[in-house]
């Protein structure tokens, strides 16, 4: 797995603590695809998936969402 960013990793702390309304408001200003990857990728590796539906689909939304040329976020 390619190193996690540090917006992946506090995201991770997040949802671990359980607070997962936090993670979700999060995940959806996201800063780009490549965090969403990192984050979906080590909550896989984690096992936190299963644990946390409304999570993984925020995540799936927000990657559908930032994939579309004309939504994409300005640096």
């Amino acid at each position: 797995m390619a190193k996690t960013g540090e917006w992946t990793t506090k995201v991770l702390a997040i949802i671990k603590s359980g607070k997962t309304d936090a993670a979700i408001a999060q995940i959806k200003v996201a800063p780009s695809v490549k965090d969403l990857n990192q984050l979906k990728a080590a909550m896989i590796v984690g096992g936190l998936m299963a644990k946390h539906k409304n999570v993984e689909a925020a995540v799936n939304e927000n990657l559908v969402l930032l994939a579309a040329p004309r939504l994409h976020r300005a640096p």
